[in-house]
């Protein structure tokens, strides 16, 4: 039979950081490739402890189907800490269970979106929400990212020129893939524009948890007077990505069509794993457990700056977050970055190219991503004298 694939999916390529995964089970491999939370990171006798709990003691709540709001006491406490942590939340807002944070994202623009409408995003941006936005038949449109966050300029021009523009989407805290937090001043900019163009903002904010240098910046939801703004959180970085846990908090007016929108798509999200982290939050030490993961990346983050301090060529730039998991390269001009990345596989060491991240998949660029989450602190160091290797020997 021959296949005839809607528009809409005809041209979509499988995330380029899936396919690496694919390669990653060589001997002796370093990936600076994944996106993943650190092992060290999951509290793993003490979900075991809430698993038994639950299937001893609850498992027909566990096992049947729930309601696609989400499991009542996790949204209870969700609730309390978004306003608690972040002030996040009004009367007028609503805060429902997702199946990761991507989902709520996806939903969001499914539910805004026509086809042909635009999304604009910061470029780079995070290839899974790219590609939902692509999925849906929305054009992207990228922003540059400064050094405090996106291009207000080049924001306003895009707004200017873009009138179908309906969505500008933001990871403003520990950037996926750049690591760049955009300042108070710069979020508010961006608020200030997303109300003069009537266009809503959805802040995707998987990494929010994770600073550990300096202060934190208030959220785009916690200055939104007008309903403008979609908070998207996740409990993948701070608990365990597989259990594929998220939240969304918007206007309740929108909130009810997302609600219908995410029973079309998988009735609710599982509701044993929204038991677990009820539990978790309500009987664990949950802040302490984020403060632990603080001071791994805080560690590991440090250990990959300061190698490629030591090992980088003086041309090569990175970025030096404040959080998060991520940090960004730039090859000096001249270089190909399918050749480097390409070298840097051949030594079996692997870091996903910066045209992953990017809107315009047709764009150019030397930058790539370096993860340093899930390495051992052996594998950053000696991964990084690879990777300055390679750049030597192709000048």
């Amino acid at each position: 039979m021959e296949y005839k694939i809607s528009n809409k999916f005809v041209s979509m390529k499988p995330s380029a950081i899936r396919e690496i995964f694919k390669s990653l089970g060589k001997p002796g491999c370093i990936s600076f490739a994944a996106g993943n939370p650190s092992p060290e990171s999951f509290p793993i006798p003490q979900i075991k402890e809430i698993a038994d709990d639950i299937l001893a003691n609850d498992p027909i709540t566990a096992l049947q189907y729930g309601v696609t709001e989400g499991y009542a006491p996790l949204r209870d406490l969700v609730k309390q800490r978004l306003k608690r942590v972040y002030n996040i939340g009004t009367p007028d807002d609503e805060t429902i269970i997702v199946t990761g944070g991507q989902q709520g994202i996806e939903l969001t623009c499914k539910v805004m979106c026509n086809e042909g409408d635009v999304v604009i995003s910061e470029n780079p941006s995070f290839i899974g929400a790219l590609n939902s936005f692509r999925s849906l038949g929305a054009k992207l449109v990228g922003v540059p990212l400064k050094d405090d966050g996106m291009d207000i300029a080049a924001l306003e021009n895009a707004l200017k020129s873009n009138p179908k523009t309906k969505l500008i989407y933001t990871i403003p805290s520990f950037q996926n893939p750049a690591g760049i937090t955009s300042t108070l001043e710069n979020r508010k900019a961006v608020y200030e524009l997303a109300r003069k163009y009537d266009v809503l903002i959805i802040e995707d904010n998987p990494y929010g948890d994770l600073r550990f240098v300096g202060e934190d910046v208030p959220t785009y939801k916690s200055f939104d007077t007008d309903g403008r703004v979609v908070y998207c959180g996740s409990f993948s970085k701070i608990l365990s990505a597989g259990i594929r846990v998220g939240t969304l908090t918007a206007n309740k007016e929108l909130v009810s069509k997302i609600v219908v929108a995410k029973q079309v798509e998988d009735v609710h999200t599982n509701v044993f794993f929204q038991m677990v982290c009820a539990k978790y939050m309500s009987e664990y030490d949950l802040e302490g457990h984020i403060e632990k993961i603080r001071k791994l990346y805080m560690h590991k983050a440090g250990l990959m700056i300061a190698a490629l301090e030591k090992y980088m060529p003086a041309d090569v730039k990175f970025t030096r977050p404040d959080g998060g998991i991520f940090l960004w390269c730039s090859l000096p001009e001249g270089y190909s970055l399918d050749e480097f990345v390409k070298r840097c596989s051949d030594k079996n060491v692997f870091v996903v190219p910066g045209t992953a991240f990017l809107p315009d998949e047709s764009e150019v660029t030397r930058s790539f991503r370096l993860n340093y989450s899930m390495p051992s602190d052996e594998e950053i160091d000696r991964g990084i004298k690879l990777l300055a290797d390679v750049v030597e020997e192709m000048r």
